[in-house]
């Protein structure tokens, strides 16, 4: 069976954890790469109080022996910090009398908060708001980066990076710019943006923001070379590449749409200014444009796999927006929580993260699960023996 992952823990709770299984034998790997993502991931301008008190570090407790993966199951466990603040209020007792702790019953415009709330028969928000917190990510993006490690075994890369925030937009990649030289820049930038020119009206629109107790979100787009062709299918709708990947991505919190390549601007235009040309030059099929943006027919085409997705402003305003008290269903102001003002390069690097994911399990079904150097042999006999070689 393909990777597949679970989360567990709570925002405030004593730790998070995920537990990998499908994971094939053999994948070098070691705490200090996972790391790296989970720093970028805390990084980013416009971040909240919460971001000062954690320093998140993996601790991995199965399925590594000497550097490598043995094919079992991963288990890796971030502990939270602030856990020693909130013993009582998270305690997993029993609760004798819920007026000795401030229970949350204002819910929050945008949130999980009410819908939870009534699905769960729940009295307390906070019940809710741990777990649909996107403190959950932490472990995705953990996990992201051990599905990263696999892509880069075969020579794929990959990178998240900020299209706009708010109404601030970024110019266009350089089409001759690497992923390489693209993390480079983005990791340097307060934004994980390319596109020095248009950081500090970034800034200046977060600091307003801040300013007036409200949010903002933002799109980002997350690229991939490498990809051989062939991955995802046309046949049935849940092997759609496209479609995996939309729903990978459209579960990050506060996620609101996912487009491909041209996406939603291939509505406006006409099918000659949309599809991508096909020519022989040089002894190779090549292409000149790229608007598919890598997925023909829900597969890979062998161009530059893009996509982008956009982050509504985030659901905790410091100027609260009106709600109600569902105990004495009196109109109220919404809970605050301590929260970021814009999350949106953090997000970049969680849409890293869950695109890694789905491209290893996509792989895995065409090219085999149980070890690394078996999905070597394969990819390198199925590129060998393509009909027509791009």
């Amino acid at each position: 069976m393909p990777l597949r992952y679970f989360t567990a823990g709570e925002s405030h709770g004593p730790s998070l954890s995920a537990i990998i299984d499908g994971l094939p034998a053999g994948l070098p790997l070691s705490p200090d790469q996972i790391n790296i993502d989970l720093k970028r991931r805390q990084m980013g301008y416009g971040r909240g109080g919460r971001m000062k008190i954690e320093t998140d570090q993996i601790e991995i407790t199965s399925g590594v022996r000497f550097g490598e993966t043995l094919g079992s199951p991963l288990t890796l466990v971030v502990h939270n910090r602030d856990w020693a603040n909130w013993t009582e209020r998270m305690s997993i007792n029993p609760l004798e009398n819920y007026d000795s702790i401030k229970m949350i019953t204002r819910p929050r415009p945008g949130h999980a908060d009410y819908a939870g709330l009534m699905k769960y028969a729940r009295k307390d928000i906070r019940d809710i708001l741990e777990r649909a917190s996107a403190r959950e990510t932490t472990m995705r993006v953990a996990v992201g980066s051990v599905a990263k490690a696999f892509l880069a075994e075969l020579g794929i890369q990959l990178v998240g990076h900020i299209v706009s925030i708010g109404s601030i937009k970024a110019s266009e990649l350089p089409a001759e710019a690497s992923i390489p030289q693209i993390r480079d820049v983005t990791d340097k930038s307060p934004f994980r943006c390319f596109d020095a020119s248009v950081e500090e009206d970034m800034k200046k629109a977060v600091d307003t923001a801040k300013v007036e107790g409200d949010t903002l979100g933002g799109i980002f787009e997350v690229i991939v070379d490498g990809l051989p062709m062939g991955l995802g299918s046309h046949a049935q709708w849940d092997r759609k590449l496209d479609g995996r990947l939309a729903q990978a991505l459209m579960s990050i919190q506060a996620i609101k749409g996912v487009e491909i390549g041209m996406g939603f601007e291939t509505a406006r235009k006409p099918g000659s200014q949309v599809h991508d040309p096909i020519y022989f030059e040089n002894g190779k099929i090549t292409r000149k444009t790229n608007h598919a943006g890598g997925l023909e027919g829900s597969m890979t085409n062998g161009e530059r796999l893009v996509v982008r997705a956009a982050m509504k402003p985030i659901a905790t305003l410091m100027r609260a927006l009106d709600s109600i008290d569902l105990g004495t269903k009196i109109a109220e102001k919404a809970a605050v929580e301590r929260s970021d003002v814009c999350a949106a390069p953090a997000a970049a690097v969680i849409g890293e993260a869950v695109v890694a994911i789905e491209l290893v399990r996509v792989l895995q079904e065409k090219f085999g699960e149980d070890s690394i150097p078996e999905i070597k042999r394969n990819l390198q006999s199925y590129l060998t023996h393509l009909p027509y070689m791009p």
